[in-house]
């Protein structure tokens, strides 16, 4: 059996920038508020029944929401909606919750979590496993609903930058 190493976690987050991955928002809602975040670690899970992996940081408190809500959105971002991105992003924190959804065009679809009406693909899901591994929560959630916008180009995040193909 190996020995467990102890990673430099920087030397690790240097290696992972190098990591092309989607940008997304992942949204919901619970007793009245709303709560988005940007993230690039995310995935399919399954097509049969639909579902999809989101990560966020465990270490935000105000992420128990997800948990809580028991539902979720994971918004395909498009290179035109780097704004977006960055105000979910938390750079700026002075941006209240409100202020973030206020810059996007937003509806429900079955669950009742924000869907960017304008994403390039969404997906709105019941949470059905939750997880916090390490550094982060692991939501798996069951595709309800699904919508598709305009065929643009993707927003990507590599380099610790935007790109897009």
């Amino acid at each position: 059996m190996l020995d467990r190493l102890m990673l430099d976690p920087s030397l690790y987050r240097n290696a992972m920038s190098r990591y092309a991955g989607h940008v997304q928002i992942v949204t919901t809602a619970f007793e009245g508020e709303r709560r988005g975040v940007t993230i690039t670690a995310a995935c399919s899970v399954s097509d049969n029944p639909a579902m999809v992996l989101a990560c966020v940081n465990a270490s935000n408190p105000r992420n128990t929401i997800f948990e809580k809500s028991g539902r979720f959105a994971l918004n395909t971002l498009s290179a035109d909606q780097i704004e977006l991105a960055n105000a979910f992003s938390g750079r700026d924190p002075s941006l209240t919750s409100e202020e973030r959804f206020a810059k996007g065009d937003w509806e429900e679809l079955v669950t009742g979590a924000p869907v960017l009406k304008d994403a390039l693909a969404a997906f709105d899901c019941r949470l059905v496993e939750f997880k916090v591994i390490a550094t982060h929560m692991m939501l798996i959630g069951e595709v309800m609903g699904v919508s598709a916008g305009a065929h643009k180009p993707a927003l990507l995040y590599m380099d610790r930058g935007y790109h897009t193909l």
